[in-house]
């Protein structure tokens, strides 16, 4: 199974933080399942960090450059369809990220492994 983590899903299983679920743990360990980040995550981690607002001690791009292969995750690009489908979205949530996340879900037909529950509106499969 193609799994999209939400950028958050990303940075605790990264951490080892308790926040992860268990059921999101174990659908990202389990080796069968490939692991996708898109680039509007590392976009997003990246805003932030300039903002001073995500806690790495390092570039985004060093961190995810390592982390990303050595923990069996693929990046997702972001193509002309998954950013030109969040146009026809409703409006139910308002983060321009996750609305990218919402739409290349709905586009690839993955699931997103994601605390947020307002993923739940736009019948995309959320894993938590």
């Amino acid at each position: 199974m193609r799994l999209l983590l939400d950028t958050h899903a990303l940075l605790w299983f990264l951490g080892n933080d308790p926040a992860l679920s268990s059921t999101a743990r174990i659908a990202i360990e389990d080796p069968t399942n490939h692991k996708l980040v898109s680039i509007v995550t590392c976009w997003e981690m990246s805003i932030k960090a300039g903002l001073k607002k995500l806690g790495l001690v390092e570039p985004v791009a060093v961190f995810l450059g390592r982390e990303l292969p050595a923990n069996g995750l693929d990046l997702l690009d972001i193509s002309l369809a998954h950013a030109t489908a969040v146009e026809t979205l409703p409006h139910y949530h308002k983060d321009p990220f996750d609305r990218v996340l919402i739409a290349q879900a709905r586009i690839e037909g993955f699931p997103i492994v994601s605390v947020d529950a307002a993923f739940d509106p736009y019948g995309v499969s959320r894993i938590w």
